[in-house]
């Protein structure tokens, strides 16, 4: 019967997994607590193929629990059920370890049956989700279990792993694979941090590998074909899309123009080219705004050309667009200005508009009157001091200038005008 690759190589112990130092290494909290023999309720959070299955089962072993797995995508109360019917009997003597997979996936009235069995200490859950489960797990829960972050796993640690599964091969099929330059490694960095997708690809890429009697060639272009491009992270539905957006605009809010043109790099590989070109008509005007107004249509100019020409041409026209972002002044004057306004209008704060700033036509020929106001244009330098704000409001201040060149010199300006 077949058995993948990667369910062979299961790590059987702590000190075989790999890239989770942070929570298993020694005198890590959760290496501790497993040592120990009581171990909590708990969430593994992270991205898939870092771990989490396989310490759950290794917390299992080594506590002597009997355990129990659900996928919370297919299972259902009567499953539940069926394992808390087997509490006090010879079928788990020591209580039951509950391993659930994307809790997520699980409603409030089926993550509340477990409510409970997991106080009293007869089923200790351990769930695990790829989303964050601050947004996804209920609180009853959550305040019940002590949640754990699994890091995506290091280019570094999956090249480790990567070799651990051609030497495996190597014994088991009594050959000598001989990788060519950057094969492995290219596999390693290729399957973003999920071990599971580098051990399916070493396993294909040995499988239809040139061979002699004794020796295995390990091309890089038969590695680059088999290593999955589904590995890059960016579904529109998890976490990981938001993070890459939010890293995105913050490298660019930061100036860091390498960032901005990796995380953009990201999201077209993913196939994101219309949130990238969301996000970056954004970030004109959040992130940069007053500070080089022209950014706006240059950046639009930008979108309109890359959403025309699609992928590859696009990259050309984003590349020149985020690296610009990244290197232009910033400011957020203008809507952090309107956000404040904003936050008074919701406030009830205003009253009515100034006599003369009504408009003139809305007299009726029974009811006119004299209007007041002063045309700005009629004056010096255009300009006339006259209220403009509702009586509630005179004197409310919503913008202040940014200390970038331009909006200084209009401060520069018209404090000279106003007399200020």
């Amino acid at each position: 019967m077949y058995q993948p690759l990667a369910d062979i190589l299961r790590p059987q112990t702590l000190d075989e997994v790999y890239g989770q130092e942070h929570i298993l290494g020694k005198g890590a909290v959760l290496r501790r607590l497993v040592d120990s023999g009581n171990v909590p309720n708990m969430i593994f959070y992270g991205p898939s193929g870092t771990g989490k299955t396989t310490v759950a089962n290794i917390i299992a072993k080594q506590t002597n629990r009997t355990l129990f797995q659900l996928n919370a995508t297919t299972a259902s109360t009567s499953d539940i059920k069926n394992i808390i019917a087997q509490l006090d009997t010879f079928m788990a003597p020591n209580g039951v370890l509950l391993y659930l997979d994307e809790i997520q996936s699980f409603n409030k009235k089926q993550q509340q049956s477990l409510l409970e069995y997991i106080e009293n200490g007869k089923i200790t859950l351990i769930a695990s989700t790829t989303e964050n489960p601050y947004f996804y797990v209920f609180n009853a829960i959550l305040s019940r279990s002590t949640v754990f972050e699994f890091k995506q796993i290091s280019a570094g640690a999956a090249l480790q792993a990567v070799k651990r599964a051609v030497s495996y091969l190597e014994n088991r099929n009594g050959v000598t694979a001989r990788p060519e330059d950057g094969a492995l490694e290219y596999i390693a960095g290729a399957c973003g941090g999920d071990l599971r997708k580098a051990m399916n690809a070493v396993e294909v890429l040995f499988s239809a590998s040139v061979n002699s009697e004794t020796d295995i060639v390990l091309k890089l272009e038969d590695a680059k074909a088999v290593t999955q491009k589904s590995a890059l992270r960016a579904d529109r539905d998890g976490d990981n899309y938001y993070d890459l957006l939010s890293a995105l605009q913050k490298s660019i809010r930061g100036s860091d123009p390498d960032a901005a043109v990796h995380y953009l790099a990201r999201l077209l590989e993913a196939g994101q080219l219309q949130s990238a070109c969301r996000r970056l008509m954004v970030i004109a005007a959040e992130d940069i705004g007053l500070a080089y107004p022209m950014i706006i249509p240059i950046v639009n100019a930008s979108v309109d050309m890359a959403l025309r020409l699609g992928m590859p041409e696009a990259r050309i026209a984003l590349g020149d667009a985020a690296v610009l972002m990244a290197t232009s002044p910033k400011s957020n004057t203008g809507h952090i200005a309107l956000d404040a306004a904003i936050e008074d209008v919701r406030k009830g704060r205003g009253g009515d508009f100034p006599r003369h700033l009504q408009n003139v036509h809305a007299d009726t020929y029974t009811q006119e009157r004299e209007q007041g106001y002063q045309y700005p244009h009629n004056y010096p330098n255009r300009w006339v001091r006259q209220q403009y704000l509702p009586d509630e409001l005179v004197g409310t201040r919503y913008y202040t200038y940014g200390e970038n060149k331009l909006e200084q010199a209009a401060k520069q300006y018209w404090d000279a005008i106003k007399g200020e």
